[in-house]
């Protein structure tokens, strides 16, 4: 069994067939999914979601791209909108420099808010982290000698020295679809290179699919590529990568209900 830690439910992109993409998930045996909340203004259509499907949790967060849209949200709300029983992460939260058009200052607000939340909550945070790789680190540094929080980043392409500095700080890194490109050798070598227990897969669905199915829309059951590519870069089988990809997961996603795989 799988667990595709990461993707977006409510884009409209699924809007039309969306039973359809969760049967197909668990026929592919990915037994759950955490659909990814963007914009904490828009978490009822989200709840609405993991409300609807037994096998699909969600988190509450804002994505960096909509971080000057909802500068502002206190970390007190987050908080009161993980009390919701499906409500599993906090996030996605954090920096993105390869767009332009956005506020590095509203970015980190809105970073050192969620992750404040997730120290108060103890859930998990995804963090979204895109050409910040400095600043990414400071801010992971700066936050922990607070107080531990227990966080993901998610759909990995940065460098060596920050996937190691979070694997210092006790955090845990996710591959998505990217893992798979012919290009992505660096991230391969990153992968082959992190300690079992703190790897994790995902689609990011719908973007980013990977290997045979790239230029396709993405959805969580080609998430069993991406764990493939990962078994084969870190030189073990399909089965031992499923099950300690899952064993992750529900650790650090703990407020999820195990079911299937074997406990860690």
């Amino acid at each position: 069994m799988l667990v595709d830690s990461h993707c977006h439910l409510d884009f409209p992109d699924f809007a039309a067939d969306l039973d359809a993409i969760v049967a197909r998930a668990e026929e592919a045996g990915v037994e759950r999914m955490v659909t990814i909340s963007t914009r904490v203004r828009r978490f009822p259509a989200l709840q609405a979601i993991a409300e609807r499907f037994p096998n699909v949790y969600c988190s509450v967060g804002t994505h960096p791209h909509q971080a000057v849209e909802e500068d502002g949200i206190p970390a007190d709300e987050l908080i009161a909108l993980t009390r919701h029983p499906k409500v599993v992460a906090l996030g996605e939260a954090g920096l993105d420099n390869f767009y332009k058009d956005g506020s590095p200052e509203a970015q980190e607000r809105g970073f050192r808010i969620h992750i404040a939340a997730a120290r108060a909550t103890g859930l998990p945070l995804v963090i979204h982290t895109r050409e910040a790789d400095e600043a990414c680190e400071r801010i992971l540094e700066d936050e922990m000698a607070k107080g531990p929080f227990r966080a993901v980043l998610h759909c990995y392409t940065g460098g060596r020295r920050l996937a190691l500095k979070a694997i210092e700080l006790g955090l845990s890194i996710s591959f998505t679809g990217i893992l798979t490109f012919k290009n992505s050798q660096n991230i391969r070598d990153i992968a082959a290179e992190l300690p079992a227990d703190r790897i994790m897969v995902e689609t990011d669905a719908p973007y980013l699919a990977p290997g045979k199915y790239r230029g396709k829309r993405n959805e969580p059951s080609f998430v069993v590529e991406t764990a493939r590519v990962l078994a084969e870069t870190r030189g073990v089988s399909f089965e031992d990568i499923a099950q300690q990809t899952t064993d992750n997961f529900y650790r650090l996603f703990d407020k999820v209900p195990r079911t299937g795989a074997k406990a860690a």
